[in-house]
């Protein structure tokens, strides 16, 4: 008990106070949660292999429903198909038989078909790809023989050189009159891995050069792929009614993410994007109990990473006039922010990301609010080819973990999660 009673004034100021703070703990605590489930193991990574995808969609509609969203569709969804190529099985690779680790040593690039056998090499040099003459006839008379692209420097080279080198690469991976079995490419550089909407004929495999010994006389190879032409998915949405309904605000997510390379290799996808789902949960769970002035739309994007074809589909086939959405906003990389938030679009929206970073500025959140000019690099872009205004927003410093199997829940720290919730909070308010 206090020696002294406090003023009820006080009383009051402290207990709404401390009911913010609480309501600032539960919005961390739900993005952990929702990150943590979405880049669980039994979500499989969010992609192709084990229902990875649907799995996902079903626990964000049965958020959406726990948060009182209406849906425009049944069970909040917009089914579409897309071919995907897929590795649901073994994904295995031995240089001169030593067994080689998934995700850490070696990549199976996203367009491999599958293959089976042992194998031996021949080594190329990436000088060797720019004459177009000679790769080509010794590319010819390499029958059945894996083709070893040495690590090289792309600062060595430069723009039209890189671009011969990448057409060389692309030749060997893609064209089925080669007689080669496949190419190796070393590497150097962080494994990132990506996904597929075609298969291509010929397999291709990445390798971190400090995997290997010297001299590469013979690969092993036992990868299972399946392309899939008709894969079902579904973009889930909902909305909260505003106190306006003739204009909309958007935010989006995409809740995809690479899946499975193999039957045990997994991608989490813990930044990309379970911190963006986060973000669009916890504003979903905010505004069902605080109704905002105009309608809401909250949309979670599938098939990202296969090329934007979520957003693509919705834009072809809206569920809402497009003329009506007064601002979009769409969350990718939403869990560090030691460096701030890169605003995409901020120079085309001056006038809006001047209010942004005033308000950053003002209510002293987070360490900057940075401008960018428009990119195509998210779920934004076939909003803006549509003429809708938007931003796609991404955190800045922290972890490096992207598109590896390093992009976990446990090590995702989500340092400035809540000053950005809270900056977003006021930033829509204020649309």
């Amino acid at each position: 008990m206090l020696a002294y009673p406090i003023p009820r004034i006080l009383s009051v100021i402290l207990f709404i106070t401390i009911q913010q703070l609480n309501v600032v703990a539960q919005d961390i605590t739900y993005a952990r949660k929702v990150v943590n489930t979405l880049a669980s193991e039994k979500m499989k990574g969010r992609g192709y292999v084990q229902d990875g995808n649907t799995l996902a969609a079903n626990y964000i509609s049965n958020e959406f429903k726990r948060w009182g969203l209406v849906s425009y569709n049944k069970n909040y969804f917009q089914s579409f198909i897309t071919s995907v190529n897929t590795f649901p099985g073994n994904m295995d690779v031995r240089i001169n038989s030593i067994q080689l680790r998934p995700g850490i040593d070696f990549l199976v690039n996203a367009e491999s078909p599958g293959i089976s056998g042992t194998f031996n090499t021949i080594q190329f040099k990436a000088d060797e790809l720019l004459n177009h003459v000679q790769f080509i006839s010794k590319v010819q008379s390499t029958v059945n023989k894996f083709i070893v692209i040495e690590a090289y420097d792309k600062n060595k080279y430069n723009k039209e050189e890189n671009k011969k080198i990448k057409d060389a690469i692309e030749y060997l991976k893609s064209n089925p009159k080669n007689p080669i079995a496949g190419t190796l490419l070393l590497t150097k550089d962080k494994l990132t891995w990506d996904a597929s909407t075609v298969q291509y004929s010929k397999p291709s495999i990445t390798i971190k050069t400090d995997s290997l010994s010297p001299n590469i006389e013979n690969i092993t190879l036992n990868i299972k792929s399946k392309f899939i032409k008709k894969f079902e998915l579904q973009n889930v949405i909902g909305y909260v009614e505003g106190k306006h309904s003739d204009s909309l605000i958007v935010l989006t997510a995409h809740y995809d993410h690479l899946g499975m390379m193999g039957n045990k290799t997994m991608f989490p996808g813990a930044n990309d994007n379970a911190s963006g789902m986060a973000m669009l949960l916890n504003l979903a769970s905010y505004y069902s109990k605080h109704q905002p002035e105009y309608t809401t739309v909250f949309i979670a994007f599938a098939g990202e990473e296969l090329g934007l074809i979520g957003s693509n589909y919705f834009t072809e086939h809206p569920a809402v006039e497009l003329k009506k959405i007064k601002f979009l906003i769409n969350f990718d990389l939403a869990g560090t922010g030691d460096e701030g938030i890169q605003v995409v679009n901020g120079s085309i929206f001056k006038n809006r990301f001047d209010t942004l970073s005033k308000i950053n500025e003002e209510h002293h959140l987070l360490p900057q609010v940075k401008i960018r000019g428009e990119a195509c690099n998210s779920d934004h872009c076939t909003f803006y080819q549509k003429k809708v205004p938007c931003f796609f927003i991404y955190t800045l410093g922290g972890i490096q973990a992207y598109h590896d199997i390093y992009d976990r829940a446990e090590t995702l720290p989500l340092t400035e999660f809540e000053d950005y919730f809270k900056l977003m909070m006021e930033f829509i308010n204020m649309l």
